[in-house]
């Protein structure tokens, strides 16, 4: 015969604990997160906000703050909302910056004896902005149940931004384009993470960008990237760009190799745009092997990174852009080693021409990369600082689209990758705190 308990509905009938002598009933954590779940479901976008305040609030936590990354991933910006707090705060600079910026939990001590969380929101390796709450006081089962729900926030958040402006209007800190705003439509995240790569994106400027552009998918153990820059400026541009994105997600979906993948493209862009061309690199990345295999139509060679160090550029056959009609793709391929980067850019990082006339140059170019490469920072945040060191050296000069795209090859995939105990993600309960 069953316990009471479980007669009862205190324990679960069916499901038991793959832990042994770990509780089955519901715990604290597993009634907030279930609750928030349960709840959010049909849950208004305007009402996630307050819904995750609320929810806090019932199990102790006090001055709840949900702050979203503007376009450009200089501020964070708070969410409004009834139960919410918080002001716009700069992401260099500030406790919730830091949490966003190294993807790691800091804790401020209050006078009082009390403790504030920044806590980042991650959908996926995806930054979605910072969970900020205040505790009475905090330990390892806090901090756990604590980054757990930041996690979940954060997945609500991606969730509902499907169907609403609310999170995107949060995320605006200045008037966007027409044109940058089909290209941002367009986009993947910016940032992904596997225990075998690892990926991160930037497009400047951010809120008028004309007709860059880049794509990635993981199929299996394969990496597949390209990035592309779109003849001209402005909407004409962002159209070609969304149709160079569309043809190559058409070609990578059918399993076309890398020539006939070139060839589809360049067919599509010179049958919608006559008078029109996009310069594009497409690659794939075998990491079973590290093997990486790339065409080049048209833009500057890829830099190739090691400890930190530029240690030459992907140089070879450059084939024609795709739009012209009829070329014949060269394909190059290189092996990785396991840390190794790989960062390919649009012209406009390098074309832009300084006060009095000077083109800014690859030889700036590799200097900056190999100063933040030295901070050892994972690939999103190189990236932000990268594109912001840029931007700062070429004195806010933007007559180009500038775009950056970073892969860093960690390893050949693990047997055990299935293995409970090593997911890369998993929370330790320790964050960064500021005494």
């Amino acid at each position: 015969m069953p316990p009471a308990s479980a007669k009862n509905g205190a324990e679960p009938l069916g499901f038991h604990s793959a832990v042994e002598g770990q509780p089955t009933a519901e715990s604290l954590g597993e009634a907030l997160l279930g609750s928030l779940l349960d709840r959010a479901h049909v849950m208004p976008p305007r009402l996630v906000g307050p819904l995750v305040a609320q929810e806090i609030h019932a199990v102790g936590g006090s001055e709840i703050a949900i702050f979203l990354q503007d376009y450009d991933q200089v501020h964070l910006q708070p969410l409004e909302g009834d139960g919410l707090v918080g002001e716009r705060v700069l992401i260099d600079g500030s406790l919730a910056g830091r949490a966003f910026a190294t993807d790691t939990p800091v804790e401020e001590q209050l006078p009082d004896g009390s403790v504030r969380i920044y806590l980042p929101m991650l959908d996926g390796s995806d930054r979605i902005g910072v969970l900020s709450l205040r505790l009475p006081g905090v330990n390892d089962v806090d901090r756990r149940l604590a980054q757990r729900l930041a996690g979940l926030v954060a997945d609500l958040i991606v969730t509902k931004s499907g169907y609403t402006d609310t999170f995107a209007q949060t995320r605006t800190a200045q008037p966007m384009s027409v044109a940058a705003q089909l290209l941002r439509r367009a986009l993947p995240p910016l940032t992904m993470t596997n225990p075998d790569v690892e990926l991160a994106g930037a497009l400047e400027p951010a809120y008028r960008v004309g007709g860059d552009s880049f794509d990635y998918a993981m199929n299996d153990h394969v990496l597949h990237f390209g990035v592309f820059d779109a003849m001209g400026h402005g909407l004409e541009a962002a159209a070609v760009a969304t149709v160079v994105i569309a043809a190559y997600r058409h070609g990578r979906h059918i399993g076309l190799e890398l020539p006939e993948l070139y060839a589809a493209m360049d067919q599509v862009v010179a049958e919608a745009f006559p008078d029109r061309f996009a310069t594009a690199q497409i690659g794939r990345l075998d990491t079973e092997r590290g093997e990486l295999t790339w065409i080049n139509a048209g833009h500057p060679a890829p830099l190739w990174v090691r400890d930190g160090k530029v240690i030459g550029e992907l140089t070879g056959t450059v084939t024609r852009p795709v739009g012209f009609g009829g070329a014949v793709a060269g394909v190059m391929s290189v092996r990785l080693e396991p840390g190794d980067r790989l960062l390919v850019f649009t012209d406009g990082v390098i074309e832009e021409r300084l006060e009095g006339g000077e083109q800014f140059g690859e030889s700036r170019l590799h200097q900056i990369l190999e100063q933040i490469g030295a901070q050892r920072l994972p690939a999103a945040e190189t990236v932000r600082r990268l594109s912001h060191a840029l931007m700062a050296a070429r004195y806010g000069h933007t007559s180009d689209d500038a775009s950056l795209l970073l892969i860093e090859y960690k390893g050949a995939p693990r047997d055990d990758e299935l293995a409970i105990d090593i997911p890369e993600a998993s929370p330790t309960g320790h964050g960064n705190r500021q005494r």
